[in-house]
């Protein structure tokens, strides 16, 4: 089943203690594409995702979901409403088998069935996983420990899947693998938001974006009008 919601960032204002990071931000991903925020370390990418989770309130400005205000909703309603993420750093449970990781992103659904389901479509994915599901994820390999991370955000079949800095830490062939990955999971039908900082192959895969640049949206576009825009080139991925 194809997503049919677009999430809505609107007017935007948030930060930390006295400090506000993000300034008057609107970003929109539409239901069944690939939507990315570039930007550089500091430009307020990963306090975009905390906010959109709810783990940061906006303080101005308001984040919707389809019909639905979530500005000011907890974060497991946020990811019970169809928004799942896979955090930066992957962030599996070292003590915990491949298997149990994966059940652990299901942990709302009731359905067995649709569990058995989503782990299926999971290891259609990535096969590595079925044949090492009783192994502690700790003893994996980073690249192996981000598909745990990407088949636990997964195993909720969420509408929209937030997807943080995906390739930090991986090596060049496993970058180039997560993100056909990630192409192939938003053609089976679930929308991404995909925040990163490795321009190239993050507008090869997206179909729009947007350029943070220190807590503003300085730049937006199609991925072909941000590709070929020498300003936002050398202004922030030079």
């Amino acid at each position: 089943m194809s997503s049919t919601i677009d999430l809505n960032v609107r007017n935007a204002t948030t930060g930390y203690d006295a400090v506000n990071v993000l300034h008057d931000v609107s970003v929109q991903a539409k239901a069944g594409n690939i939507t990315c925020i570039l930007g550089s370390n500091g430009a307020g990418k990963s306090t975009l995702v905390r906010m959109i989770l709810g783990l940061t309130p906006a303080r101005s400005g308001n984040v919707a979901f389809g019909e639905t205000d979530i500005t000011k909703t907890r974060t497991h309603k946020v990811i019970g409403k169809g928004i799942s993420c896979i955090p930066e750093g992957r962030a599996v449970f070292p003590k915990c088998t491949v298997l149990q990781n994966l059940r652990l992103g299901a942990y709302g659904v009731e359905s067995e069935d649709e569990i058995q389901n989503s782990l299926k479509n999971v290891y259609e994915l990535f096969p590595r996983l079925h044949e090492r599901k009783t192994q502690i994820a700790g003893t994996m390999s980073g690249g192996e420990q981000a598909m745990v991370s990407i088949g636990r955000g997964l195993m909720s079949s969420p509408e929209l899947l937030v997807i943080d800095e995906p390739s930090l830490g991986l090596s060049p062939l496993f970058v180039t693998e997560t993100f056909k990955i990630i192409r192939e999971i938003n053609n089976r039908g679930t929308s991404v938001l995909l925040i990163e900082q490795n321009v190239k192959q993050t507008l090869a895969i997206s179909h729009y974006g947007y350029v943070l640049g220190q807590g503003r949206v300085v730049a937006e576009g199609t991925s072909k009008e941000l590709s070929s825009s020498e300003a936002v080139h050398s202004a922030y991925f030079s």
